[in-house]
């Protein structure tokens, strides 16, 4: 392994509860050394007290009216001095004690490449449709970006998560990292601008978390508004290439699998929740045209638009 280079991992935290406890010990156990785990609490009425005693670990609460997607992550950047960091949500939980070795790896191999991102298993309990769509977005088969693959990949290009990433702090500050107001997708427009600037995206498969949601049809819609509504905000980005087609072939393929492997019964609610999240993306792209009180109702991040009517 190369010199250990320092290492922080940041967990945006809000109500935690045990996962985050088995995400903590688990980074315990990984083969590469972690400075200090950095929660990022986002102040509620429930904190276990014992979070605060635990080797290792950092706690820096903030207003839950300051939480933003792009700007919290952000002041992980201010809060920390490490050359890495690598964030992690709540719920994605390390999938063996290589997850963070394999992660930074291709920092070792690449110097243009400015962040890495895992691999989402799903959970046990996760359904057949969800099942299907983390293999759909997150292959077996490990992947380098630059902006030469936007003809072949289209949005896919962009395509990064949070769930779990790691990022090179000398490449976060040249693109001018996170976006400060962001109700989604700030790992993608950071992505977008790294590429823009000549550095490299790596999908690192060997970085195995395990994430997955059993999503309603009306959470899907919800998720998909503010999706829409990240796009209609960043239009530098996501104007040069459309998403629908990455959208549609998903949906193909997983009626392909659904009739092959005999789950035909799933059809039903595949297409339910295919429409929410259809009607849902399209109303987010049109969000301006739309009055604030549907926007709210339509949209599953109250607090930011509580923040952009403050602005």
């Amino acid at each position: 392994m190369k010199t250990p280079v320092t290492v922080d991992v940041v967990i945006l935290t809000y109500r935690p509860d045990e996962r985050v406890r088995e995400i903590i010990r688990r980074l315990g156990r990984q083969s590469y050394p972690i400075r200090h785990i950095l929660l990022i609490n986002t102040r509620s009425d429930y904190f276990p007290e014992d979070f605060y005693k635990i080797p290792g670990v950092k706690v820096h609460e903030i207003p839950q009216d300051q939480f933003d997607h792009g700007g919290t992550r952000d002041l992980a950047f201010q809060l920390s001095d490490a050359p890495i960091l690598t964030f992690l949500t709540q719920d994605a939980v390390p999938h063996d004690e290589k997850m963070l070795e394999a992660l930074l790896r291709p920092f070792w191999e690449d110097g243009k490449i400015g962040v890495s991102y895992g691999r989402q298993l799903p959970c046990e309990d996760c359904d057949e449709i969800e099942r299907y769509t983390r293999q759909f977005n997150y292959p077996e088969t490990s992947r380098v970006k630059s902006g030469e693959d936007l003809e072949e990949l289209g949005i896919k290009t962009f395509f990064c998560s949070d769930v779990c990433a790691a990022y090179r702090r000398d490449i976060y500050e040249y693109v001018g990292g996170f976006p400060r107001k962001a109700i989604f997708n700030e790992d993608m427009i950071f992505a977008a601008r790294l590429l823009e600037k000549g550095g490299k995206v790596a999908y690192t498969a060997e970085a195995k978390v395990v994430h997955s949601h059993n999503y309603s049809g009306v959470q899907q819609f919800r998720r998909n508004f503010d999706m829409g509504v990240s796009q209609a905000d960043h239009p530098e980005i996501f104007s040069k290439v459309s998403s629908e087609g990455e959208g549609i072939r998903l949906v193909k393929k997983t009626a392909r699998h659904l009739l092959t492997s005999g789950r035909f019964y799933l059809l039903l609610p595949f297409f339910y929740k295919t429409g929410c999240k259809f009607l849902g993306y399209q109303l987010g792209k049109r969000y301006k045209k739309l009055p604030m009180w549907l926007v709210r109702r339509c949209s599953g991040s109250g607090w930011y638009w509580k923040k952009k009517k403050a602005v």
